[in-house]
């Protein structure tokens, strides 16, 4: 009887007794939203404020505006800011390009293929993500010196084209697993290699995971400090985020202005790139381990 009721009811009381609960949920999550985006937009403000003001106020609103530590950030430094995003790029797009193909290949390989030790190489390969990264830094560090890559992006692009990232590989095998078997029984028996199911079936059904790997990738590239620290010493070869810790300095006057100037033209790149392959990054999360 009771169900009965509740179903003859008609929408629109359901919608109107819904409606203050979904506008304090709105309100709730607008507030939370702008706590977050907070120290961002005022990293943004401090940008165009004179420098005498940048931490004398908590507002988001300059008194005036002044461009002018966007002209002392890109030119302030002996070498202009211009270089360290060109290095970024370069080193961003060569990491991107080699765990898109490495990391791909070696997870078709354990998600499609059969051979001596599959089992025992993937769990080992799973193993690599409990190891911390400064546990292997000093064997790898005496390594690239040896070789006398040190000083040079080599060490911080040559592992990505050998599959160094078991994360972008595991993502990359759940999602194989998920593509039918029988597409590429199919192509068998046509006369396809390994290789070409690989390249003609795989990757274009994989896109959606592939750009998570890309964008990932450029992101934690684009964002890394503590790699270019370890391996870049001539400021000729700094990434952005080793060029914007000059703008701090410990002994002498720091220049915040152009610090945040130009801390608020890195962000640039990763928005627009996140911006692009949103639609994808979204559909390869969420179909990631899952039947398709």
């Amino acid at each position: 009887m009771t169900a009965s009721v509740t179903a003859a009811r008609p929408p629109s009381d359901i919608t109107k007794r819904s409606l203050p609960a979904s506008l304090i949920i709105h309100a709730l999550l607008i507030a939370g939203s702008l706590l977050m985006l907070y120290p961002l937009l005022w990293m943004v403000s401090a940008s165009v404020r004179p420098e005498n003001e940048i931490f004398s106020s908590t507002s988001l609103i300059p008194s005036s505006i002044d461009l002018s530590s966007y002209v002392r950030g890109w030119n302030g430094l002996d070498i202009s800011f211009g270089r360290f995003f060109w290095n970024s790029l370069v080193i961003s797009l060569l990491v991107v390009t080699g765990n898109v193909i490495a990391c791909s290949l070696t997870a078709f390989a354990f998600a499609r293929l059969r051979f001596a030790g599959r089992n025992f190489w993937f769990a080992i390969m799973l193993g690599t993500l409990m190891i911390p990264y400064h546990v292997t830094l000093i064997p790898q560090y005496v390594l690239f010196l040896d070789l006398g890559w040190v000083n040079t992006i080599l060490p911080l692009v040559v592992p990505k084209f050998l599959a160094s990232d078991a994360f972008f590989i595991f993502l990359m095998v759940q999602f194989f697993r998920g593509i039918p078997r029988e597409l590429d029984e199919a192509a068998m028996m046509d006369g396809c290699s390994a290789w070409r199911i690989y390249w003609k079936i795989m990757l274009p059904l994989s896109l959606p995971v592939l750009a998570t790997a890309a964008i990932f990738s450029f992101i934690w590239t684009w964002d890394d400090f503590f790699g270019p620290l370890i391996y870049l010493n001539d400021m000729n070869t700094y990434t952005i985020q080793l060029g914007l810790r000059t703008f701090v300095d410990s002994t002498s006057a720091s220049d915040w202005g152009g610090l945040f100037a130009m801390s608020t033209l890195t962000l640039v790149p990763v928005f627009f790139f996140f911006l692009f392959f949103q639609r994808l990054l979204i559909e390869g999360i969420a179909t990631t381990g899952m039947k398709r």
